[in-house]
């Protein structure tokens, strides 16, 4: 181990590796929960989707760690599943196996994108406004599902959307749960999301809203799942622009994870090309990653932010990485405590995820209107009209007409002049999709 993950060299030990792996893990293992969860509102079975989160974590992570030989675990992406189910599926009308050949088709690109050197060059024309507000936008769309799968908002006649029974007792669990999670994380606790996951599981038991089934069991069967994707149905025009959100999504989220995550561990040289030997070797992990998903049975594998908890308890090297890959196989076991979650236990946990990801909105510049202006589009589009997909065409196409409005047009790289024009050829062709 020493002389593959170079520990020394890193000023690290297995020990110190072990426990950051460790880390890592709980703060991310509330995945394995809530994307069954997310995903089984589409008809897939929710016991193979357990099953392939794991093993497409498993997998992802052990790349990164074997491979890049860097400490950032991989799992299936929060906002992705959620534009797979709700709005690929659920507003859009395709199939689950069509919107799991969208993610692979988006895989490939995604690799070609981080084989050909292109991937950098989109990130570096895309404004770090639109970045910061598309992990926002995203996040408010998180919300405002698990408000509504946890009845803290309800449909109105008046006024589209208002207050719920907050007497009732899923509601009453969620905000508990909030609190908890809320509560534990300002205390610095490892694990505070999947702990309020479970608390509120357990207390959903005891007050019947939901059954016991037992804690460990032997792993379900993948089969329902594993290499149902349809690439065909991914491959017809009407999911074009399916794709091209994937991929956004998966470009601006893995490498700003991987670029953050790397420079807190000092793995990456200041600078705007961020030079590190083994960048190259992590940007294609993550690509590879969403390959295998795909045909396991899970929306897009992603590098998780969560990550930065474990270089925060010294992890350094890939055997972090390898150590949250063999604790989401042993997760596997575990499947009928995963059934046995509730909405209410996994709502909280999306709210507390979103407030999270729209602090990122204090790295938009609000005293430039033509910055300001796209990045709160995108950000409240996402919510409003139920699609990430719509939230990033407004922002793109308004940044781009705002600059050219305002004699401003030289600063707009060429990437996101690229990016507004699909979208408006999409609006073209789908003006209600």
């Amino acid at each position: 181990m020493e002389r593959y993950f170079k520990l020394a060299e890193h000023g690290s030990s297995i020990r110190t590796e072990v426990i950051a792996g460790v880390t890592t893990f709980l703060t991310m293992a509330y995945i394995i929960f809530v994307n069954p969860d997310i995903l089984s509102s589409t008809g897939m079975d929710r016991d193979a989707v357990f099953v392939a989160t794991c093993l497409a974590a498993a997998l992802g992570s052990a790349i990164m760690g074997l491979w890049a030989n860097w400490p950032i675990g991989m799992a299936p992406g929060m906002g992705l599943n959620a534009f797979f189910a709700f709005t690929v599926v659920g507003a859009m009308g395709f199939s689950w196996q069509q919107a799991l050949g969208a993610v692979f088709v988006s895989g490939v690109i995604f690799l070609i994108l981080s084989v050909t050197g292109i991937r950098r060059w989109l990130i570096s024309g895309i404004p770090a406004s639109m970045r910061s507000a598309i992990a926002a936008g995203i996040g408010l769309f998180l919300a405002i599902i698990a408000m509504k799968s946890s009845g803290l908002i309800v449909a109105s006649d008046a006024t589209f959307v208002t207050l719920g029974d907050l007497t009732s007792t899923g509601t009453l669990l969620t905000i508990a749960g909030f609190f908890i999670i809320a509560a534990l994380d300002a205390l610095k606790v490892p694990g505070s999301i999947l702990i309020g996951i479970l608390v509120i599981t357990v207390a959903a038991m005891l007050l019947g809203v939901t059954e016991f089934g037992g804690v460990m069991s032997a792993p379900p069967s993948i089969a329902p799942t594993f290499l149902q994707l349809d690439l065909l149905g991914a491959l017809s025009f009407g999911i074009f622009h399916v794709i091209l959100v994937m991929v956004l999504v998966e470009v601006f989220d893995a490498t700003g994870t991987l670029i953050g995550v790397a420079k807190r561990a000092g793995l990456l040289t200041e600078g705007p090309t961020h030079k590190n030997k083994n960048l190259g070797r992590a940007l294609m992990a993550d690509s590879s990653a969403i390959l295998a998903g795909s045909m396991l049975g899970t929306s897009s594998t992603t590098a998780y932010v969560e990550s930065a908890s474990g270089v925060q308890a010294g992890g350094r090297t890939g055997l972090t990485a390898l150590v949250v890959a063999a604790l989401f196989l042993l997760a596997m076991f575990f499947a009928p405590l995963a059934g046995a979650v509730p909405a209410y236990a996994t709502a909280p946990a999306l709210i507390y995820v979103a407030a999270l990801m729209v602090r990122e909105l204090r790295e938009v510049d609000f005293d430039d209107v033509t910055e300001a202006a796209p990045a709160v589009l995108t950000a409240i589009a996402m919510p409003f009209t139920y699609s990430i997909a719509n939230g990033l065409a407004f922002g793109f196409v308004s940044y781009a007409l705002l600059k050219l409005l305002t004699g401003r047009a030289r600063e707009v790289h060429a990437a996101t002049w690229i990016v507004a024009a699909l979208f408006v050829i999409r609006f073209a062709f789908f003006p209600e999709g």
